[in-house]
């Protein structure tokens, strides 16, 4: 595995210009109604970002990890792009749940994914680890290609005993910049994509992690064919580039020495 990450840099190395003031744009699956679309604007920027992968229900009635689009997810791993874990079934940690000692080994999460009715329920923390290698699993089996140690938990929600119990079998948690939130998900009639696309050419600074998805469900006025490419084309010619988080000074390491997954 080591060998592989190693490889895997010297070759985009080589192949990308460099990358002065970097911003880390990140897509965290959806619906998958603007998978292709989002690629493309990839492409045409020659851009490399990070996706974080759960297996979540997409419009045409499949799951995002399955057959159907496993061919797209290995195009992305061989354009170079990084992955992550967002959990298998798109759990929103609620609150931990101590023992009777106090010691926290289960936690509450509601599994909440696409138009799928919300769902409360338990998981100890193996479950929860479970939940991540199950997603690594299944992206080697789509590509051939090991999954990074990130994973991003779903609504950014965690805890100190999550982030624990996550580390435990091998993963490091990511959120995303304050400025790097590109408010996506939020209702278009009161964040117009207008105001979206203003707002993050005005904040975003080097150095931030960017946050999308690809696809929304409850958005009446989808984000990406509007804003990506303005988005994308504004903050090149601020002098900014993309990059993956393999090269953010906080999770490059991890790359380089990918801790084992028990």
């Amino acid at each position: 595995m080591k060998a592989w990450f190693l490889a895997l840099a010297v070759t985009t190395a080589a192949a990308q210009p460099s990358c002065d003031k970097p911003v880390y744009l990140t897509f965290d699956t959806g619906h998958m109604g603007v998978a292709p679309l989002i690629a493309e604007t990839l492409k045409k920027h020659n851009a490399r970002v990070t996706f974080f992968l759960a297996n979540e229900p997409t419009r045409t009635g499949g799951m995002t990890l399955d057959d159907t689009w496993a061919p797209w997810w290995r195009e992305r791993a061989a354009e170079g792009h990084d992955f992550g874990a967002h959990t298998w079934d798109h759990d929103v940690f609620l609150e931990d749940l101590p023992d009777a000692e106090g010691k926290v080994t289960r936690f509450k999460v509601r599994t909440q994914a696409g138009i799928t009715p919300p769902v409360v329920r338990e998981l100890s923390a193996e479950q929860y680890c479970s939940n991540l290698k199950k997603v690594g699993e299944r992206f080697t089996a789509m590509t051939g290609k090991p999954l990074s140690p990130l994973f991003r938990a779903p609504a950014g929600r965690t805890s100190a005993a999550l982030l624990n119990a996550a580390k435990a079998c091998g993963f490091t948690h990511v959120g995303w910049s304050r400025a790097g939130f590109l408010g996506d998900e939020l209702p278009s009639q009161s964040f117009p994509n207008a105001m979206l696309l203003e707002k993050a050419l005005r904040d975003i600074k080097p150095g931030d992690i960017l946050l999308a998805h690809l696809g929304i469900w409850e958005r009446q006025d989808p984000w990406a064919p509007a804003v990506l490419e303005p988005l994308m084309t504004g903050l090149e010619q601020r002098g900014l580039c993309f990059a993956p988080l393999r090269e953010h000074p906080r999770y490059a390491p991890l790359f380089a020495n990918p801790p084992q997954k028990p």
